[in-house]
């Protein structure tokens, strides 16, 4: 036994040298694998580097550049660029998409489940409150604008032009139906004669409970409803503007054309059947079906521009309904059909008519003036007074006033709202009141 315990101690030292050996190693590995830890532990201590910053954003510029331009070849080679994706404007669309700012609607857009019960001026709800009632208000809406399909607007026309008693459509193409004007130009039935929508403005502040008029609108030559009547003559917002108790209805005439035809409205009765179908139209867009009968029976003014001379004289004259017309305004219109104008006004004295003109259509404002004052009929020339019942007012304008632009200036801007304005503000026609002065 005691010559065994060298044997161990000698094992034992070798046990201990290779475990030191191996503690060793495994310090040096530690070692090696902490002090960068450690390094970078401290540097996130300490401000960025400007020298590093600014060499990475460099590197990254130039990687962005290199991107983009590969990017920008990209779209070339597509065709993607900026101007492709968003193309300058073009007026090639003569009749707007569902995705374009007016929609058109029929008569099934509108559910009798959007008839909502009309409430009393005064009427009261209870609410959980120390107060027991509190007076009820009306829910503020906004002006609704809109393009509304009817069978009854000017076209699609199929019938005769009176003027020679032929056929309105006297030229044909293959399957194509056209109309030859006076000029000469052949104008397309698919083009230009096929667009059945109206444009319907409902102010915010309309009230049926209370008097209001309604506003036709009859554009002239080379007209479409959104670029003209709505953007560039600013029809609907004069209606707005003015305050009055208005509606305002505007049928698409020949789109886009330098014609005035009338087309469903040269027909008898065709303006009755037209202001009868709009009141269905306007009960349901207003949310009650039940009151078309009270939009059937609203005074009517008739507002005709340049060209839509036409539709409004023989409106006057064989519509079937000139005892709703209360007014009648011209904007430089004047270019024919005297004799239907002079016999509205001698037969209507309780409504009033307003012709403003420029040196275009100054001979025959002159002519028509002549025949009413033959009629024993007073005539006044300037828009200073306040409009009345039988008023009769014709009104020149310079030469800075140009034709293009009379809608929205003539004897003054937005003469649309002007009438509008000074017809409100007399009592004795009673046909709208200002919103403003309303309780």
């Amino acid at each position: 036994m005691a010559g065994a315990a060298p044997k161990l101690r000698a094992d034992d030292r070798a046990d201990r040298t290779m475990s030191g050996r191996h503690d060793r190693a495994l310090r040096a590995g530690l070692i090696s694998v902490m002090v960068p830890l450690s390094l970078t532990l401290v540097q996130c201590g300490k401000a960025p580097d400007p020298a590093a910053l600014a060499a990475n954003s460099q590197a990254n510029v130039q990687v962005v550049a290199k991107t983009n331009s590969q990017s920008s070849n990209a779209r070339v080679a597509s065709g993607d660029g900026f101007e492709d994706r968003f193309p300058a404007p073009q007026f090639k669309e003569r009749f707007p998409s569902a995705s374009e700012s007016f929609l058109q609607r029929q008569m099934s857009d509108f559910s009798p489940k959007r008839a909502v019960q009309s409430q009393p001026e005064q009427a009261s709800y209870k609410v959980a409150s120390l107060e027991p009632q509190v007076p009820y208000k009306r829910p503020a809406r906004e002006d609704l604008t809109t393009l509304v399909s009817m069978k009854s607007s000017a076209f699609p026309y199929f019938g005769n032009n009176p003027a020679s008693d032929a056929p309105f459509l006297n030229i044909s193409k293959g399957d194509r139906r056209g109309h030859r004007s006076y000029s000469g130009r052949v104008y397309w039935q698919d083009e230009t004669y096929s667009d059945s929508r109206v444009l319907v403005h409902v102010p915010e502040h309309f009230d049926l409970r209370k008097p209001g008029v309604i506003v036709v609108f009859f554009h002239g030559n080379g007209a479409t409803l959104e670029r003209d009547v709505r953007d560039r003559q600013m029809v609907p917002k004069q209606v707005t503007d003015s305050g009055a108790n208005a509606i305002l209805l505007a049928p698409q005439m020949a789109v886009d054309a330098a014609d005035s035809s009338a087309g469903k409205f040269w027909q008898p009765g065709g303006f009755k059947r037209f202001m009868a179908e709009s009141a269905d139209h306007l009960a349901r867009l207003t949310g009650d079906p039940n009151s078309a009968r009270a939009f059937a029976n609203m005074p009517i003014v008739i507002v005709g521009y340049s060209g839509g001379f036409l539709p409004t004289a023989w409106s006057l004259e064989v519509g079937g309904i000139s005892d709703r017309v209360r007014g009648v305004v011209l904007l430089d219109a004047v270019y024919g059909e005297m004799d239907k104008f002079a016999s509205w006004i001698e037969n209507h004295r309780s409504g009033f008519f307003v012709s403003a003109y420029t040196r275009h259509t100054a001979r025959r404002d002159r002519e028509l003036m002549s025949m009413l004052r033959q009629k024993g009929i007073s005539v006044a020339e300037d828009m200073d007074g306040p409009l009345r019942p039988g008023s009769v007012v014709f009104v020149e304008t310079g030469e800075g006033i140009t034709h293009r632009d009379y809608v929205t200036r003539a004897w003054t801007r937005d003469p649309l709202k002007d009438v509008l304005v000074k017809m409100a503000a007399t009592p004795s026609l009673a046909l709208t009141r200002v919103a403003s002065t309303n309780p």
